[in-house]
């Protein structure tokens, strides 16, 4: 049912392409009611507009705070237009019909990011904005709601097509949008109560999100899939892709992957090469070169195709080095000119500057068909004045080290996990196993096949531990010499055991690190 635009309510903060829909709405005899700054926007425009203050004879008070908050601006938006009565009820009180609602919010977000005085920020908290939109938007039947000026164009197409009326499809599809709007920005100030309070599991959980970009597809073609942001002061990622095609579904959950495991190292010169969202490869090295050609080292079947993320700038050299194999996005904080010059060369290697992204935990979130899971990001690694060492031998502080890193490393790979380093580069990984032993024989396979020469007196860390001996003696059976472990099974003293037997140094961290 197509209906008559007789009156529309403007008030925007957000003034851009508002001349153009203005006239428009001119141009059919549409009659605007506004106030504050969007009255002199509109004036200035060339279009007269009559005041709220004036269309319902009661001035705005409490500096701002109610002014549209009225019963003649509400009547004349919910009233139903096909209802006898309230047609009779709404000419008796001399109330006229709005039909047309535009309206945007005050910038309580925008506001998150300039200040942290809490009095400024509440009283970017709109009331009246929401409240118009949502009346309008439940009677869309009869009125029109507008709350994005990217639908200003269709908005005048319809005026045009129409004649100067809407159609139902069109009035159903804003209040759509209009109760995502009001739903979003709910949310937002819900989000900012609990960090402020810091409650991080309340009663109800809203989660929030803004939609930044449509992928391909999913994990596999027949899935449709978007990435969106949920964050209370970004309006984007922080990744700057320079070149190559676009971002896909899996592309995303490894880049992610590999920024987590990135971010956990801040000092030293370090490379992740990620495939199906586990690490295949991990180095930290004062040099740059050696980081990347150690971690490739360490799975080059695996690496192939996979993520490369580094937390450090590229130059021409190593770019020379990496496009020697195929990879299918590059991370990294910069590039040379040079260096991104070779990378340009193939097209669809995407090129992404994580200059400006930062690592924020806070919670992680799974989600089962109409449940979803919440949780504290695993922020821990170990704790060295908890550390215990259960072996009659002990290690020294570079073993330490190598036990920080390999138990750093082994925290990101999916459960059951080994991870086996030498010299702070991971040398065989064992992921996603139902049992710790299959882990054990495939990250001492892994490192057999690949560098043989560096199981000698290397390090093994596992994220849970090990309900029998017979996982450790696989690893010390390949030449591991010590092992990291969280400790806590009922068969300790028999693993203990087994590790003293075979001279090896065992340290338990008290820290489980699963990860599903």
């Amino acid at each position: 049912m197509k209906k008559k635009l007789k009156n529309a309510l403007i008030s925007v903060s957000d003034k851009s392409n508002l001349k153009k829909i203005i006239q428009v709405l001119n141009k059919y005899k549409i009659k605007i009611i506004s106030s504050g700054g969007t009255a002199k926007f509109i004036r200035k425009s060339g279009i007269k507009c009559r005041d709220i203050s004036d269309f319902t004879q009661f001035q705005e008070m409490l500096n701002g705070r109610v002014k549209t908050l009225h019963p003649k601006i509400h009547a004349g938006i919910l009233f139903e237009r096909s209802k006898k009565k309230h047609r009779s009820e709404l000419k008796a009180q001399k109330f006229e019909p709005i039909d047309l609602v535009i309206v945007n919010f005050y910038p309580f977000k925008e506001t998150l990011k300039k200040t942290s005085i809490n009095n400024k920020i509440i009283e970017n908290i709109d009331i009246g904005g929401p409240t118009l939109v949502r009346a309008a938007a439940k009677n869309f039947n009869d009125v029109t709601i507008i709350t994005d000026e990217i639908d200003y164009p269709e908005l005048a197409n319809q005026l045009r097509t129409n004649n100067g009326k809407t159609n139902l499809k069109f009035r159903e599809e804003m209040a759509r949008k209009a109760f995502n709007l009001t739903a979003y920005y709910d949310s937002i100030i819900s989000e900012w109560f609990n960090q402020k309070l810091k409650i991080k599991f309340p009663e109800t959980k809203i989660i929030f999100g803004k939609k930044l970009e449509k992928l391909r597809y999913g994990e596999n073609p027949h899935q449709n899939s978007s990435l969106y942001i949920s964050d209370l002061y970004k309006d984007s990622l922080g990744l700057k892709q320079i070149s190559g095609k676009g971002l896909s579904y899996n592309n995303y959950n490894d880049i992610f992957a590999g920024l987590d495991i990135l971010f956990s190292e801040k000092k030293i010169p370090t490379t992740v090469i990620v495939k199906h969202a586990n690490p295949c490869g991990v180095a930290s090295n004062k040099s740059p070169f050696k980081s990347f050609k150690d971690s490739q080292l360490s799975d080059p079947i695996s690496a192939f195709g996979g993520v490369v993320a580094c937390n450090f700038k590229i130059n021409i050299g190593l770019a020379k080095e990496i496009n020697k194999t195929f990879f299918e996005v590059i991370l990294a904080k910069g590039f040379d000119k040079s260096a991104l010059k070779i990378f340009k060369k193939k097209k669809n290697m995407r090129i992404i500057d994580i200059s400006q992204f930062k690592n924020k935990s806070n919670l992680s979130l799974k989600v089962f068909n109409n449940s979803f899971l919440l949780q504290n990001e695993n922020t821990k690694i170990l704790d060295r004045k908890k550390i215990k060492f259960v072996t009659k031998l002990k290690p020294n502080l570079k073993e330490i080290s190598e036990i920080e890193f390999a138990y750093r490393v082994c925290k990101f790979v999916k459960s059951n996990a080994i991870v086996i380093t030498k010299d702070k580069a991971t040398i065989g990984i064992g992921a996603g196993q139902q049992n710790r032993l299959d882990s054990c024989k495939i990250a001492s396979q892994k490192a057999k096949q690949f560098q043989p020469e560096k199981l000698l007196n290397s390090v093994a860390a596992s994220d849970a531990f090990f309900p029998f001996a017979d996982g450790i003696k696989t690893l010390i059976n390949s030449g591991v010499k010590i092992i990291v472990q969280p400790g806590g099974s009922i068969r300790d003293k028999e693993v203990i055991d087994a590790a003293n037997k075979a001279k090896i140094k065992m340290i338990f961290t008290g820290t489980r690190h699963f990860n599903h």
